[in-house]
């Protein structure tokens, strides 16, 4: 496999654990990094958690939320939203590991950095927007713990980075 093949599964995993994670506020970087400075940055994330499949997310996720039957029809849309998150990174990761591999410009490490973050973006800006259509409708005690589980899972991303 290619340098650029592995460092875009390396990438896409990452993109996908964050997005599809349930992640509604990604960090953003201080200054651009290419793909593979930013990837030794992450180096160190959790290999169980982006091993985690898409459905495992879902579930676990659906668990923690404490979805309640009324809410089923919000949390479909919640759910595909991260299926079509996971589709769209492994589409982007087909498309470039299908290229013949070269050796990487520092732009061409930039650019696909920037196809991926790009897509990052469209991601989340879609699982806010079905997220905060099932949160607007839970009750206080729901949406506390649902504020807990992010919040959680946004201080084990920080701890993964120190």
């Amino acid at each position: 496999m290619s340098t650029l093949s592995s460092r875009l599964l390396n990438s896409a995993a990452l993109v996908r654990r964050a997005a599809i994670a349930g992640l509604l506020g990604a960090g953003v970087l201080a200054a651009p990094l290419a793909a593979s400075a930013h990837l030794r940055l992450h180096h160190h994330a959790s290999a169980a958690a982006m091993q985690e499949s898409v459905e495992q997310r879902i579930t676990r996720l659906h668990t923690d939320l404490k979805i309640t039957p009324a809410e089923e029809a919000d949390w479909t849309g919640v759910a595909q939203t991260m299926r079509d998150n996971e589709a769209q990174m492994q589409k982007l990761v087909a498309d470039q590991t299908a290229l013949a591999p070269h050796s990487v410009s520092a732009v061409e490490d930039l650019q696909t950095y920037e196809k991926f973050t790009e897509a990052h973006v469209l991601g989340l800006k879609a699982l806010v927007a079905s997220f905060e259509t099932l949160y607007n409708t839970m009750p206080d005690s729901q949406k506390l713990v649902a504020d807990q589980v992010f919040q959680k899972f946004s201080h084990k991303r920080i701890m993964s980075h120190a």
